[in-house]
Parts: C-alpha cells; structure tokens; sequence
C-alpha cells in the first residue's frame, strides 16, 4: 500500500545484512568468550562465584536466567544455545524465513546474553556489554529477507551509534585537561589498558601527528556524528567517517568488541546506491516485490516507541554537566548511556605476579618467576598480540588494578588458586612458570612501563622499560589448613 511506503527503506538492504551478520557475530564471540572463561571468573569454585550474588541480583530485580538457580552446566548450555543461535544468524539462516523467525533468534540472543552480564558482576561491568545488548534488541526488529529493511528501525540504530560517539566526544572535552590542549594521544597508545601489536609504533609517532589524531577524534565524535541523520551521500560519508576512525583504533588496540559495534551500527547510514558506487559488486536492488505484512508494521512501531520513551534520559545525560558513563537506565539495559576514555593515565602501572617454591619467602631474587598473562604487558621482549574483538577480563580487571586499589576481592581470591595451582584459573594465564606445581609463596609487585624508544629496542630487543615501584601485596602462602597467611 502506497500510504505504508514511509515504513520501507528498499535502499538499505545491504545495510541490513552487515547489522544482522555482523552483529550475530559479535554475539558469537562473546558466548564463546564467557564459555571460555566465565566458570574460572564466576563459576561455582570461581573467582567470585555467582552462587554467593545471586541473594543480591535478586534484590535488584536483575532478568536473568539465572535467578533461582546457577549451576556450570547451566551456563555452559546457555553458551551453546546462544552460539549455535549466533552461527545460525551469521549464516543467514533465520533471515530466510518470516520476520518473525529472525526477530525471535535475536531476542533469545539478548536475552541470554543479559543474563550472562547481569550477574557477572565487575566482570562484566564494561561499556561494551550493554551496548552490544542494546544492538541485539534493536537489530531484531530489523525484519528478515522476506521484508524491506524498516525505517523506523535503522533510525534508531542511527541513533544509537550517535549516543556512543557523541557521548564519548562530550566525556572526553568535560573530562580531563589533556584532550582540551591536544596532549591525550601523548600517553594514550602507552597507556591503554591493552596495546596491541602497533600500538608501540603509534606511541612512537612524532607529537605533532598526536595532535592530529585529538584534533580528528573530536571532528569525528563531535561533528560527525550530526550528519548520520542528513541525507544521503552526507549520511553515508559521516558513516565512512567513524567507520575509519574505529578502525585505527581497532590497529592500535584491543578494546574488545567496542569498535566493531560501531563499526558496524555506522553501516545503518549507507545506503545500497553510496555501496554500489564504492563496491561496484553490491546489488541496487534486493526487493522489487517484497511487502510489510501490517501486523509486521505494528510491532516495529510499538518497538519504535517504545526506544524512543526510553531515549528521553539518555537524551538529558548527553547534555548533563554531570553527564554518566557507561549506565543504564532501566533493567533491560536499552537505550543506555555510553562514553570512554574521559581521562588518559600520563604513567603505566602494572601489577606483576610472581610465585615461588622457596620455603621462606624471603627467597632470593632468582628464585621468584613472573606469571604470564595472555594480553596484558610483563615480558618487556614480548609483542603485544592483537585479541580484539575477543575479550581478556582478567587481563582487563588486571590493568584497573593501579588505578583503584590491589586489595580487591577477586584478586586475593585470584592469588589463593594460584597457591593451590587451580587448573581452570591457570588456564587463563598465559604462561606458568611452575608447570602446574603448587608455589610456596605469590606476591604481586607494582612496575611503571613505558615503551623503548627505537634506540633502546635495536640496543636490547626490549620492547617494554619497566622499573620497579614496590610490593604492592608482600608475600602469602597457605597454611596447612589451606588458608591464606602472609
């Protein structure tokens, strides 16, 4: 019906397929990252076993599958179904099929997912989470192959990706001095929270080229992020904008799933014909005959208000003097507030743990060996690896440590299974030095980093100049009894 064409966006089909795929994906690595993890950080005998939350999870009214019961098992089958659901959407299968079929593969995705995060506690707690639910639900309602892509939806999207770049530009001009005078990318690739195999390289850039880089973060989150709502080629070129801009961050970091997201949600701007033109080999037209059932069109329109009296709070919080981070403002985690990066750390601290078989722990130098970790920075000879957009949460947990305090929870609970050489907890390291015996004796030593210059590196192979601050937790052993005494 002529009167419904409003509804149909038939030059955003290749738009569609990137967010549906894509975003499936990303859902993919995730369930695979918290299958691979999840029992060792969270699980029955983990870290913080989620069995002692769940009380609390309760009194927050958090969904989750996981509210009168956690078991391993369960969450191990949540994974699987959750990837297999994943793989299925990569692949395009539930797009085949009626638009319901496709919405309803999403929302199971979301749906598991949140009940993943919703009691993964600090663990869990990073931006990239909820965000990554947010384009879950929405993407759902993007329809499936049998339908044009709807229009009301992509502009949501559209919206979404302008939350997440405008809300970090404004985090970053209202919040530390260095990205006002221009200094942030100084520090910034040294200081990350996980730098990846180029990151030494970008550190090493003149300053000048620094300045460039702040000069284009603000052009692309401040300005840019406007004309995703222009028409197009405008919208489609402020889309290859970010696009870019994310993808320099993906080669000079590892920010987990974070710039994928946006690199993908940015593609709900271009349009078939901008695609064409770039990559001559994407088709014009996808539905010369496709119609929207009405009973399509009411439930995306419910959905569509729906976000958009959730928007309202995120809205104010953009233009707030006490704008929030990273927060969401109902329990399903939709249409949240996003941001990063603030402030830039000027110096690197990193949390060394280091074991030995010594009886005394006052065991000489020598006879103290470091555990490696898989991502985060401890031999100065070793080049960073690239692991975005899989996602290293002790790694992570580990590089917040300096910044806040040692004396967390997980990481003496951390410190008591590698006492006990815990297979799973080992099992996220990268590297034991005692081969799986038990140490006498862990401690965990506080080191500033800073990147070798090119001079140093060609004079000692070292990537990494680190010095040593202090004992940031003195030596503890287990006592017979298998408690923990310094």
């Amino acid at each position: 019906m002529e009167w419904m064409s409003w509804f149909d966006a038939r030059d955003y089909e290749f738009a569609r397929q990137v967010l549906q795929r894509g975003t499936a994906a990303l859902y993919l690595i995730a369930f695979l990252s918290t299958l691979n993890q999840f029992p060792a950080l969270l699980g029955e005998r983990g870290l913080l076993p989620v069995p002692d939350f769940l009380d609390m999870a309760r009194r927050l009214g958090r969904p989750t599958l996981f509210r009168w019961r956690y078991s391993d098992a369960l969450l191990k089958a949540v994974c699987w179904a959750g990837i297999a659901t994943a793989t299925a959407l990569v692949f395009g299968l539930p797009q085949t099929g009626p638009p319901w079929l496709s919405m309803a593969a999403f929302l199971a995705l979301w749906f598991l997912y949140m009940s993943i995060v919703n009691v993964g506690q600090t663990f869990y707690g990073f931006g990239w989470e909820i965000l990554l639910l947010e384009a879950g639900f929405t993407v759902a309602f993007l329809g499936s192959d049998q339908t044009p892509p709807p229009t009301t939806i992509l502009i949501l999207i559209v919206w979404l990706v302008f939350r997440l770049e405008f809300g970090a530009g404004m985090i970053k001009v209202r919040g530390g001095r260095e990205w006002r005078d221009m200094t942030a990318m100084f520090y910034h690739h040294e200081t990350q929270p996980m730098p990846g195999p180029f990151s030494r390289q970008a550190h090493l850039l003149p300053r000048p080229l620094h300045k460039v880089e702040v000069a284009g973060n603000h052009f692309a989150q401040l300005v840019v992020p406007f004309f995703l709502f222009a028409p197009q080629p405008l919208a489609s070129i402020a889309a290859g904008i970010i696009i870019l801009t994310q993808l320099w961050l993906v080669s000079t970091g590892n920010f987990a799933w974070l710039n994928w997201v946006a690199i993908i949600l940015a593609f709900a701007a271009v349009s078939d014909p901008v695609a064409h033109a770039v990559f001559p080999f994407i088709p014009l037209e996808w539905h010369q005959g496709a119609e929207t059932p009405l009973w399509w069109l009411a439930v995306v329109v419910l959905v569509t208000i729906l976000l958009l009296v959730f928007s309202y709070r995120p809205l104010l919080n953009l233009f707030s003097s006490h704008q929030l981070m990273n927060a969401s403002f109902n329990r399903w985690r939709l249409v949240n507030a996003y941001g990063a990066f603030g402030t830039v750390t000027k110096q690197r601290i990193e949390i060394v743990v280091e074991g030995t078989l010594a009886e005394e722990a006052d065991a000489p130098e020598e006879h103290w060996l470091e555990y490696g970790f898989k991502g985060k920075p401890g031999d100065v000879r070793r080049l960073p690896r690239q692991w975005a957009p899989y996602h290293l949460r002790l790694d992570w947990l580990m590089w917040f440590l300096p910044l806040r305090t040692v004396h967390e929870d997980w990481f003496y609970a951390f410190l008591d299974k590698l006492l006990l050489a815990d297979p799973p907890t080992l099992g996220l390291l990268g590297n034991d030095p005692f081969d799986g015996e038990r140490p006498r004796w862990v401690r965990a030593r506080s080191y500033l980093y800073r990147f070798a210059s090119r001079a140093e590196f060609r004079e000692t192979g070292e990537r990494w100049v680190r010095v040593l601050l202090s004992d940031a937790i003195p030596p503890l052993s287990l006592s017979p009894r298998g408690r923990r005494v310094p």
